[in-house]
């Protein structure tokens, strides 16, 4: 019998892995890229000039042997459809035959693989005492390094800032089920100052004018900054003490940097393989700021297709 299965969004997000799992399982495959066992391209990204972000990944191994790829589109006006502001799927075929295994919905694991990225990067340059998280940004991706993060440090409260009303009261009704306080910001300044953890989520618009200052980061404070940079004020970055990026390759074959490249310590295959020192520094506060990494997508990608497997989960379509 031939064919590939379907995994929709559905199915994988209720497989039940847990953010720590997705984390592990990236620090593994970004181990086993220095060992040359995954072969990653740099992302491939349009702007179309609309508002619209389409991108794609490349990511490959043989153990589990496996090459996956990923397109996604971002658009502004899917709100408004009554859609999801990003869709794609990923496709995974075997990489030794180049045979179509499986097609996967790509908006679960771009959820959770972008907070799985901030939490390899957190577990090594947040205050392990972090009780405090600020969000600037208050849709999927703050649910989910909400998520991630609450299975490294001993969180208690979260503040929330962002323009939709809905979103943020989503988020901090999210954040008391589960046990934490949870505040809406009046501004993105009172969001900031003195939180241990900001994560910064906005809409993926070079069209929006910078309004966030790194000098109003507490020293030792940890920002996890998955929106390219956008809302940032170029000239206050080096108010980092630390910055990392998740692909240098990738960083310098892009257009339009995210942050000035002398700024940039390392990227997270050197931060993980301890190739760059990476550790908290109660002195000054430190970031990663990332454009999303093709091993990443794979490694959760991987992982879901094997539990799926085993579980015995998705539809099969014959050929």
């Amino acid at each position: 019998m031939s064919g590939f299965h379907f995994l929709s969004d559905a199915v994988l997000e209720n497989l039940g892995l847990t953010q720590s799992e997705i984390a592990d399982a990236i620090e593994d495959a970004l181990l086993a890229k220095t060992r040359e066992e995954v072969w990653t391209a740099p992302k491939s990204a349009l702007l179309p000039g609309d508002g619209r972000y389409m991108m794609t990944t490349l990511c490959a191994s043989d153990n589990p042997q496996l090459t996956g790829v990923k397109a996604v589109t971002v658009s502004p006006r899917n709100p408004g459809r009554g859609l999801d502001a990003i869709n794609g799927a990923i496709t995974l075929f075997d990489s030794e035959t180049g045979l179509l295994k499986a097609v996967l919905g790509a908006n679960w694991i771009t959820a959770v693989r972008t907070a799985g990225l901030s939490a390899v990067a957190a577990r090594r340059l947040g205050n392990p005492q972090s009780e405090t998280i600020a969000f600037v940004g208050t849709g999927v991706q703050a649910r989910s390094h909400l998520e991630a993060f609450r299975d490294i440090f001993p969180l208690k409260r979260i503040r929330a800032f962002g323009r939709g009303q809905a979103n943020i009261g989503k988020l901090c009704a999210f954040a008391e089920k589960r046990g934490l306080e949870a505040s809406a910001a009046a501004s993105a300044q009172e969001a900031l100052e003195g939180a241990d953890i900001v994560v910064t989520s906005v809409t993926l618009d070079y069209t929006i004018e910078p309004f966030l200052d790194a000098g109003w980061l507490k020293p030792g404070a940890f920002a996890a900054i998955t929106d390219l940079g956008i809302p940032w004020l170029p000239d206050t970055m080096n108010a980092f003490g630390q910055v990392f990026v998740d692909d240098r390759e990738q960083e310098a074959a892009s257009p339009k940097p995210m942050v000035d490249p002398a700024l940039i310590k390392g990227d997270l295959t050197q931060m993980v393989a301890g190739d760059v020192a990476s550790s908290f520094d109660a002195s000054r506060p430190a970031c990663f700021i990332f454009r999303g990494l093709a091993i990443g997508d794979f490694a959760v990608a991987a992982l879901a297709y094997e539990q799926a497997m085993k579980k015995g989960l998705g539809t099969l379509v014959e050929e």
